[in-house]
């Protein structure tokens, strides 16, 4: 939070991280792809600010699409509404450009055709 109460671009961006995290690493090792735990690094961040999210305890929206799939990228693209629903007014959208990486070799690897189907399937136009 900064001085006048909003939500300040530290913690947007590990709001958009905490939006992610359940699928790429939870639903996705729930259906078996195990290796998107194992190392995905942010290539590219990007945060376009409408209007001060207000730090007031209300909950917030993190909707998610797949705006790009590549052999060895995705980019995703985030709405973050001011309140819980989809009709609360968009106060940021961003995008984040990220890449599977093998932790064991230090070097970006390429999606599997499994976690290509699976991001495809998730994450849709209407959001995450």
């Amino acid at each position: 939070m900064d001085v006048f109460g909003h939500v300040n671009h530290a913690n947007m961006v590990t709001l958009l991280e905490e939006a992610r995290v359940p699928l790429l690493f939870g639903e996705a090792g729930r259906a078996g792809l195990e290796e998107f735990a194992k190392g995905m690094v942010v290539v590219k961040l990007a945060v376009h600010y409408r209007t001060p999210v207000v730090v007031d305890g209300q909950d917030i929206r993190v909707e998610i699409s797949l705006k790009d799939l590549k052999f060895a990228s995705l980019t995703l693209d985030y709405k973050v509404h001011g309140g819980p629903d989809a009709g609360a007014p968009v106060a940021a959208t961003a995008e984040t450009v990220l890449a599977p990486y093998d932790i064991a070799t230090n070097r970006p690897r390429r999606l599997s055709a499994e976690e290509r189907a699976f991001l495809q399937t998730r994450l849709t136009e209407a959001g995450a």
